[in-house]
């Protein structure tokens, strides 16, 4: 019999002016950025918390601190690929991730497909296996003011 489970993860990064904005593993070429200790990735960083979470194997915090110099600028996908594998190495396998992408801007259906693409190829699973939304602060709000964006994502895991 299987064994299911599900994780939540969830991030925040401040904006900065000057582009590229890194996002789901890829770079989108807008006049803005994130801001944070690694490549600022508010995408990948609450996906790789969904599945810590949901294999109950620690957070992005403790195998990427942020007081850590060798963290500095780190390709977040670096991250989501050792979060795969420490589940991995627990017995358990992706069944999906489904995200939410909290921002003002971009709008994302342009970049959608590449970054479906993007994360599946990191967690080894198929582009239809990750669900991709984005919605709007609708102008209110740090987010719909362009101050922060945020990220949601969920999965599910079984052994």
């Amino acid at each position: 019999m299987k064994e299911f489970r599900t994780g939540l993860g969830h991030d925040t990064h401040r904006i900065a002016p000057g582009g590229p904005l890194r996002l789901g593993g890829i770079s989108i070429d807008i006049d803005f950025h994130l801001l944070g200790h690694s490549d600022a990735d508010v995408l990948l960083h609450a996906i790789t918390d969904s599945l810590l979470g949901a294999a109950c194997a620690g957070d992005i915090g403790e195998l990427f601190p942020d007081t850590a110099a060798e963290n500095k600028g780190l390709d977040s996908a670096l991250m989501l690929a050792a979060a795969r594998d420490r589940i991995a190495d627990l017995g358990w396998q992706i069944s999906n991730v489904d995200c939410v992408v909290l921002a003002e801007r971009p709008k994302l259906i342009p970049h959608k497909p590449r970054m479906q693409a993007r994360i599946a190829d990191i967690l080894g699973i198929q582009s239809d296996q990750v669900g991709l939304k984005g919605k709007t602060g609708e102008g209110t709000g740090e987010i719909g003011r362009g101050q922060i964006m945020q990220a949601l994502a969920s999965c599910l895991i079984y052994r």
